[in-house]
């Protein structure tokens, strides 16, 4: 059954306002989920209900708008824009052996270096009124197993604009999957943790995609990871907003480092992509991307702070194997976010910046495809309740 966007957007805001009206219990710590980078944070005192046998359920929210302005504006997008960039609601359990997630609302994805989509719009056309859902298990101490719609195991930069350093996601998490159809298993023991996953990749409902994640703790201020995915079938035809066909029949890996010393935290990492070629698919020639970028933030205050990040990519193909801006084509991007926070309230600033060389006739920036670089200015604010 189709729900109309209206009623999914009333639902959406019938949820947050039951959320804030229920009696809050002091927890002394957010919630882990969703996950969340820097520098924004969690409510660390979540609404609380209980619900008898279920035990307690948190309810939690981002509640979020952005605006921009911009020059080159890439085919349909335009010069300035206001949109809501979350409109979200989190239930979930945490204890016990048998625990729950579900996400609603609605949600925009802007990227550097790619035209912005309205939020009503991109949720229609990617995961959903509900992106994220799933049940999980809880055998032991150390183990449990996830399944039903599922956050990626691939890259650094997650879906929705919160959980991020910047508000706008970069052109290193524009070649990886965001959420997933599948089961998880996540194992972890002191230092390490281990997480495997079998799901339809770039939500294309073909079971065809295993992924993992290993992460080590060196010491107390510095993490290493190493996460990797990959389609397992020949050629996987599906098509959609959500489903590249390029992207979604490739191999993605990601090295990582998480270093943290006081106000600092600074986020190096390394991606390699490749698609084969799929002659089924008009595609002739395999191509990889091979990026790197860092993240860092700097904390000034316990409420302000500047994040950053400075991003490369290049790609290497045939013309039948376009994963960037040409079979050739390379991009470089910079973004500073100043952010302030205060309780559940935020509000930050953004400036970003991309310049693309080797691009093909009409693959590059502005209204013809000409531009060789792009300026975005923009402002979210909102509450994380």
């Amino acid at each position: 059954m189709t729900v109309s966007k209206s009623r999914a957007w009333f639902a959406g805001a019938a949820l947050a306002i039951v959320g804030l009206a229920c009696p809050v219990a002091a927890l002394a710590e957010p919630m882990t989920t969703p996950a969340m980078t820097w520098p924004l944070a969690a409510n660390p005192n979540p609404t609380t209900i209980d619900a008898g046998p279920l035990g307690n359920v948190y309810v939690t929210g981002a509640i979020s708008g952005v605006g921009y302005t911009q020059d080159a504006a890439v085919g349909s997008d335009v010069d300035a824009r206001a949109d809501i960039s979350n409109a979200q609601v989190f239930v979930q359990t945490t204890e016990g052996p048998v625990q729950f997630f579900a996400q609603f609302g609605g949600y925009s994805f802007g990227t550097v270096g790619v035209p912005y989509t309205k939020a009503t719009d991109n949720t229609k056309n990617t995961f959903g009124f509900m992106p994220q859902a799933f049940v999980k298990l809880v055998p032991s101490d150390n183990v449990s197993i996830m399944i039903g719609k599922l956050p990626t195991l691939i890259g650094v930069e997650t879906s929705f604009t919160f959980q991020n350093a910047n508000i706008s996601r970069g052109q290193l998490w524009n070649q990886e999957n965001l959420v997933n159809r599948g089961v998880q298993v996540n194992w972890a023991s002191g230092p390490l943790s281990i997480s495997a996953a079998l799901n339809d990749g770039f939500y294309s409902d073909k079971y065809t995609w295993g992924s993992a994640l290993v992460s080590y703790a060196v010491n107390e201020n510095n993490v290493i990871a190493f996460a990797g995915g990959a389609n397992f079938d020949d050629e996987v035809d599906v098509a959609t907003s959500a489903t590249p066909v390029l992207q979604n029949n490739s191999e993605i890996y990601n090295l990582i480092w998480t270093h943290t010393n006081g106000p600092l935290t600074i986020l190096p990492y390394f991606q390699y992509t490749k698609v084969p070629a799929m002659p089924s698919l008009g595609v002739t020639e395999e191509a990889t991307t091979t990026g790197y970028a860092v993240i860092g933030k700097y904390s000034f205050s316990d409420t302000f702070s500047l994040a950053g990040r400075f991003e490369h990519i290049s790609t290497d193909g045939g013309t039948s194997t376009n994963l960037l801006y040409g079979p050739q084509s390379k991009a470089t991007t910079f973004t500073l976010t100043p952010t302030f926070q205060k309780g559940t309230f935020f509000v930050r600033g953004e400036l970003a910046y991309i310049k693309i060389d080797d691009f093909a006739a009409g693959s590059g920036l502005g209204p013809n495809g000409t531009d060789k670089s792009q300026t975005r200015a923009l402002i979210e604010t909102g509450i994380l309740f």
